[in-house]
């Protein structure tokens, strides 16, 4: 794993909040991380919703995150599918999820959704305030682009 893609995987930690693209189709939703670092994103979602539905049928999905906190822009493209592991579910069960299922992690209407990005566009900017002003700044005295970040082009390797 190169030390971009480490950091994406660090960020995307921190983000509350992105949007899946499911054929056209755009929804907000939060994206979850296992402390075992298996390659995945996890999402909690209930039947009948867009993501279940395309999980259900192995589909190919956008997600995409343009988080200024943690400096994270960009988006990933993979595989969505449905999972029973109830070990993902306790790790990234929330009180936020618990809002939305009356019977909690047992509620028969939850889906465990688990996204495998294959590849994706992924833009770290800097993080710290200052350093862009100091950057913005020095571009406009010097006329050279100011240093806010990296880009790069992410293939995911995955185990299965």
């Amino acid at each position: 794993m190169t030390d971009f893609e480490k950091e994406f995987w660090k960020r995307l930690a921190d983000v509350k909040a992105g949007l899946m693209d499911v054929e056209g189709r755009l929804f907000p939703m939060t994206p979850n991380l296992t402390q075992d670092d298996d390659g995945a994103i996890w999402f909690i979602t209930a039947k009948g919703t867009d993501a279940a539905e395309a999980a259900a049928a192995r589909k190919d999905i956008r997600f995409a995150m343009a988080d200024n906190s943690s400096g994270l822009h960009g988006y990933v493209n993979g595989e969505l599918s449905v999972s029973d592991d109830k070990g993902k579910l306790d790790q990234i069960w929330s009180i936020v999820a618990s809002a939305w299922f009356d019977e909690g992690k047992q509620d028969h209407d939850l889906v465990l959704v688990k996204f495998v990005p294959r590849e994706g566009e992924i833009w770290l900017s800097t993080e710290s305030g200052a350093v862009f002003l100091f950057e913005t700044i020095k571009a406009n005295i010097t006329d050279e682009e100011p240093d806010v970040g990296q880009r790069a082009t992410l293939s995911f390797k995955h185990a299965a």
